[in-house]
């Protein structure tokens, strides 16, 4: 969830795989020494009580949709996200693509809004739009000012019951996708390396295949399977509407019951996904291309997230932060500032994954150092890592630097939309999102040090199964002809 959270602010050091680090291998200096007064004299000291981030609401309509407030009193404007619990990784075998192809789609207009219409009349209303497709889930947001909200609404559960499709709105937009592809994708090697490194990770499972789909199957997708997939899966109780602004409750249900809640659900059912299948060896994959301009070396394991295992997975959230989560930690001052092998060092972790997540590490190597340079620096410190665990006084610094980060989520009405709707949208519990710093502020160092020799040590014999995949990202030397590298790219399409 600390990623999540870090992600929508775009603004804490702890969301991107950041530098990191200070280091921890020698035994921490402090001596703690504990005195017990006794029965007669010691006072009793209530626990402290347990603070919710956002004070969320929630309640769950009579057709099954479950909608959540998140007050925001700061100024007269909402925000509405609608969450369908589906994506990519619930795809049918060969239909790769759908789930994001719909998303498109679903702004081609229905009953009572035309072709584009939503977009145009949300900006007329001095508001804005957009959606975005993941592996487990698709969601759909509107800014607006507090007394448009209801119209909003009104557009959002049109096309929740129907979407037109006409076929040349089907046609062109298939196009669009592909571009997208192309500029996103195939013209940018790294973003094309994750998608292969992804596809090594997740052998046969669903988190193998990209978001955006495969090409030959994006361009055979019907008319029909996009009709199918809404039918199947846009209902409302199979969806979440996250409300964040200057409203009530009270104010708030009446709209609900008027738009969302006339919709009728419908059977919806989401098969579990597999579990993915062991490595037979270890598998590095090399990407060389004269566009790239900063060589990489990258590794990801595949770990549990909070949803298979919780305690484990706040344990690498705590992991995380004190290796990379800003430039004093120990990645960052170790491989960049002392040795000086790297310009960049740090570890990411999504914990809100519905199935087994990815915690990656990666290293870029300075000038005149090689990419084994920075593989051995690298492996040396989670070496380090396993075998000394952290300090004390590195676990209360990455606890209260993740306890700091919560104080900006309340300067904006997107980051707490995402962050609960993500998390709800994945089978988080909403108290566990609630009461997240007070989790992490149960993890030990102990815990810390046990899911880093679990899941980030090397293996270690040969029979041994590795949870790890190696990647080398290297430019060769440019030849005339060859492509400039690729511009960075917007996190989301805009329409």
């Amino acid at each position: 969830m600390k990623n999540l959270i870090s992600a929508s602010l775009l603004l804490c050091a702890l969301s991107l795989p950041a530098a990191a680090a200070t280091p921890g291998s020698a035994p921490d200096k402090k001596v703690l020494t504990m005195v017990t007064p006794s029965a007669e004299t010691a006072p009793a000291v209530p626990a402290p009580a347990r603070q919710k981030i956002f004070n969320a609401e929630t309640y769950t309509l009579g057709n099954g949709m479950q909608v959540v407030l998140i007050p925001n009193h700061r100024a007269p404007v909402a925000m509405q996200m609608v969450w369908y619990k589906v994506g990519r990784a619930d795809e049918a075998t060969g239909k790769s693509g759908l789930a994001h192809f719909l998303e498109h789609l679903m702004f081609k207009g229905s009953k009572n809004v035309a072709p584009g219409e939503l977009s145009k009349r949300i900006r007329a209303m001095g508001g804005n739009d957009n959606a975005f497709t993941t592996d487990d889930f698709t969601a759909y947001f509107q800014t607006i000012a507090v007394d448009k909200l209801e119209s909003a609404m009104t557009m959002e559960a049109d096309r929740m019951r129907g979407i037109l499709l006409p076929e040349d709105q089907f046609e062109s937009e298939r196009q669009v996708v592909l571009e997208e592809r192309r500029m996103r994708t195939e013209n940018d090697p790294r973003s094309y390396f994750m998608d292969q490194l992804r596809y090594a990770l997740y052998p046969g499972h669903p988190y193998s295949i990209p978001i955006i789909g495969w090409k030959p199957e994006i361009e055979k997708l019907t008319l029909a399977d996009a009709r199918a997939w809404h039918e199947k899966w846009y209902a409302p109780n199979n969806a979440i509407l996250v409300v964040t602004g200057d409203l009530t409750l009270q104010q708030l249900k009446p709209m609900v019951e008027k738009t969302y809640g006339r919709i009728p659900s419908r059977p919806v059912t989401r098969t579990e996904l597999p579990a993915v299948a062991e490595f037979p060896g270890e598998n590095r994959l090399t990407l060389r291309d004269p566009r790239i301009r900063e060589p990489q070396f990258i590794r990801m394991y595949r770990v549990p997230g909070f949803t298979q295992n919780k305690q484990e997975a706040l344990a690498l959230d705590v992991l995380e932060e004190i290796m990379s989560g800003n430039s004093s930690t120990r990645l960052y001052q170790s491989l960049v500032v002392t040795q000086k092998v790297a310009t960049a060092a740090g570890f990411s972790y999504d914990d809100t994954s519905r199935g087994t997540t990815i915690f990656s590490g990666y290293v870029s190597p300075a000038e005149g150092k090689t990419l084994e340079d920075a593989e051995d620096a690298y492996d040396a410190e989670i070496k380090k890592l396993i075998e000394g665990g952290v300090t004390v006084t590195e676990l209360s610094e990455a606890k209260t630097r993740i306890r700091d980060s919560i104080g900006f989520l309340h300067d904006s009405l997107t980051t707490p939309a995402n962050v609960i709707g993500q998390a709800l949208a994945s089978g988080i519990a909403l108290d566990d999102i609630e009461y997240w710093p007070d989790e992490i502020d149960t993890v030990t160092a102990e815990q810390v040090k046990a899911v880093a020799a679990k899941y980030l040590v090397p293996r270690l014999k040969a029979e041994d199964k590795p949870n790890y995949i190696t990647g080398y990202i290297m430019a060769t030397k440019r030849q005339p002809g060859d492509p400039e590298p690729a511009p960075a790219m917007p996190a989301q399409e805009i329409r």
